[in-house]
């Protein structure tokens, strides 16, 4: 049985951009430039950032 994305990210704590800027309220070009500059602590998966919620709740305690 195939599960949809949101289910998916729902049992795991990557996310993506568009989920981290709805999770920090910050746009989404925000993120890629605080993501670029290292401020933000993500990783690229080919052309595109991943973010770990438990490392971006960490950054903000």
């Amino acid at each position: 049985m195939r599960r949809k994305n949101k289910d998916l990210n729902s049992e795991t704590s990557i996310m993506t951009a568009d989920e981290v800027a709805d999770y920090l309220k910050l746009s989404k070009i925000t993120v890629y430039k605080l993501a670029k500059d290292g401020a933000i602590p993500g990783f690229r998966v080919g052309g595109s950032w991943r973010f770990n919620k438990d490392n971006i709740e960490k950054m903000m305690a």
